[in-house]
């Protein structure tokens, strides 16, 4: 059976709740944080809300869960954070369930693929080689790549993205509102995923599908195109 063309040459992706489940490993460097204060660890249950706006706003809502949050005291610990989290990259952070058979579908359709996070560049870019699969994606920008510091859920990431890449129809899949406003304020369809980081329910996204499981991605996109 000979397919039909598919409708998108460029497919972007969120990094963290999206591609990776990353909650196991940020946990960890946010309790070591914590640990700086004198704050007593929380879950992985409960630092999963806080996961995919940034270190910043997760170690705020750390702080404030902990006992109370101030900027300066986020200030002081972001580092801390940072280089931890940078130091044990790879550790943990499974790929969810069925993505990297989806991704080998969409390949064998033509689609290439683009990482838009918010997490830093450098970060992402080693999460992704740690796992091994950083070669599959024709661009990888974070929060801190654009000269003028935009990110989602700005536009210009997922701009930068299909100028990177040469994209001429491109979808965007991610688990938060920022990833949602970002793809609409550039004009391209935004899937939802419903196992992300999700800090509100995954139908009040507003995003043109949801899917529950990666199996679903390709008639997902199919459908949309």
């Amino acid at each position: 059976m000979t397919l039909s063309p598919f409708p998108f040459d460029l497919v972007g992706f969120d990094l963290d709740g999206t591609l990776l489940d990353t909650s196991d490993e940020l946990t960890v460097s946010l309790n070591h944080a914590l640990a700086q204060a004198g704050r007593p660890p929380l879950s992985q249950e409960k630092v999963r809300p806080m996961i995919g706006l940034g270190a910043k706003h997760m170690l705020d809502m750390g702080l404030q869960a902990s006992g109370e949050s101030n900027e300066a005291l986020v200030d002081e610990l972001l580092p801390i954070l940072v280089d931890h989290y940078g130091s044990h990259l790879g550790t943990g952070s499974p790929p969810f369930p069925g993505l990297l058979d989806a991704m080998d579908a969409l390949a064998n359709r033509g689609a290439r693929f683009a990482v838009v996070t918010n997490k830093y560049e450098r970060l992402a870019v080693k999460l992704l080689k740690a796992k091994g699969f950083d070669h599959r994606f024709a661009a990888i920008i974070g929060g801190d790549t654009l000269p003028g510091g935009q990110r989602k859920p700005d536009r210009a990431p997922i701009d930068e993205m299909i100028r990177r890449t040469g994209g001429t129809r491109a979808a965007f899949v991610g688990d938060s509102i920022y990833d949602v406003d970002a793809a609409k304020g550039a004009g391209i369809p935004a899937v939802a995923v419903s196992f992300g980081f999700l800090h509100q329910p995954v139908d009040e996204l507003g995003a043109d599908a949801v899917i529950d499981h990666y199996s679903e991605l390709v008639p997902t996109l199919d459908r949309l195109g």
